[in-house]
Parts: C-alpha cells; sequence; structure tokens
C-alpha cells in the first residue's frame, strides 16, 4: 500500500511538474509572437512615390522611388557622372501624359515613357524613351529613345534629402517637370500641342 501511495505521489508530482513546464512555454510563444506583431517595421530606404498634375486637359503623372542622400556624394559618387541614370531607384522612373506635349521643341505622343538622364558637371542629358517597364537601366537602349535633349543643373548649397520630382503647372498650357536630390535641380518647360 505503501508503494501505492509513492507511485501515486510520484505520477501527481509529475503531472504538476509537466503542466508548469507547459504553461511556461505557452507563455514563451505569445510573448515571442507579441513580439513579432508589435516590431516597428523596417523603413524603406528609398520609397515608391510619384508626382502629378492636371494641366490643362493633360494629365501628366510622374512614378519613381524616392532614395535618400544619407550622407554620401550622390553626382559624381553613387551616380557616376557620363553614365546613363534611370533617374530614381530600383525600376525605372516613368512619365505618363493623356495628352500629346511639347519638350524641347518637339513632339511628345500621349503614352507612358521611361525617363533617364546622363548627369555631368556641366549639362545633363535627358532621355525620354518607350522601355518605361523595366528594373533600373538594364535594359535602357538609346533607339528607343523618343525625344533627347540637355538641360544645365542648378546647383545648392542646400541639401534636399530624398529624391523628389515635381509637375509644376504655369499656366493652362504649360507646365515645368523637376528632379531634386542633393545639391542638384533640373527642370524643363513643356507645353501641351494644340
Amino acid at each position: 500500500m505503501r508503494n501505492l501511495i509513492i507511485v501515486l505521489a510520484v505520477l501527481v508530482l509529475s503531472c504538476k511538474n509537466e503542466t508548469k513546464q507547459t504553461e511556461k512555454i505557452e507563455h514563451e510563444e505569445h510573448v515571442k509572437t507579441s513580439d513579432k506583431e508589435e516590431a516597428p517595421k523596417k523603413k524603406v530606404l528609398s520609397p515608391h512615390t510619384s508626382a502629378m498634375e492636371m494641366i490643362g486637359d493633360a494629365h501628366i503623372h510622374m512614378d519613381y522611388s524616392s532614395p535618400g542622400v544619407r550622407g554620401r556624394i550622390i553626382f559624381g559618387g553613387l551616380v557616376g557622372y557620363d553614365t546613363v541614370w534611370q533617374a530614381g531607384a530600383h525600376n525605372a522612373t516613368w512619365l505618363e501624359t493623356n495628352e500629346d506635349l511639347v519638350i524641347n521643341g518637339e513632339v511628345l505622343p500621349k503614352g507612358k515613357y521611361g525617363l533617364f538622364t546622363i548627369p555631368s558637371k556641366e549639362d545633363w542629358t535627358i532621355m525620354i524613351n518607350k522601355n518605361w517597364d523595366q528594373h533600373g537601366k538594364d535594359e535602357y537602349d538609346e533607339i528607343d529613345d523618343v525625344l533627347r535633349f540637355k538641360v544645365t543643373p542648378i546647383i545648392s548649397e542646400d541639401i534636399k534629402e530624398h529624391l523628389e520630382y515635381k509637375v509644376n503647372k504655369i499656366s493652362e498650357t504649360d507646365g515645368t517637370i523637376s528632379l531634386a536630390w542633393e545639391k542638384v535641380t533640373i527642370s524643363f518647360p513643356f507645353s501641351i500641342n494644340q
């Protein structure tokens, strides 16, 4: 009888220990799950964004990823001089218009286009290209340029931390598209083709 009591006592103690162990494990799992749910999301370094404007009946839309300076030398450093740049991060920056535009004296038919640049210390080359849907400049081909022209950058002492495009309305028929990043701003005018 005494042996039976000892065996029962061992079983009861064993069950209590297992219950405590199980409760402890379940608590730890709950804490881990809660920590994961409450953990802050990692900041996107080059957030996807856009700029758009209505000018007369024309809807002008720019779509791009906006990298930050983050203490780096951008032009002549991260973005080399005299090489093609997709004018943003990740996928190529694109421009879409629902009306024909006149840029640098040439007609840009309504549609969607990739925007590429070749930065330099003096003048930048702007290329508006048929191939808008590509990663970076991987598939860029000069043959697909619809327009190609030069602009002179404006250099500032102030730092623009994140790349920013603006579509600016000047009148019901005229506007400008600008890009600003680090200490550089470039801009070019356009008109609605009438």
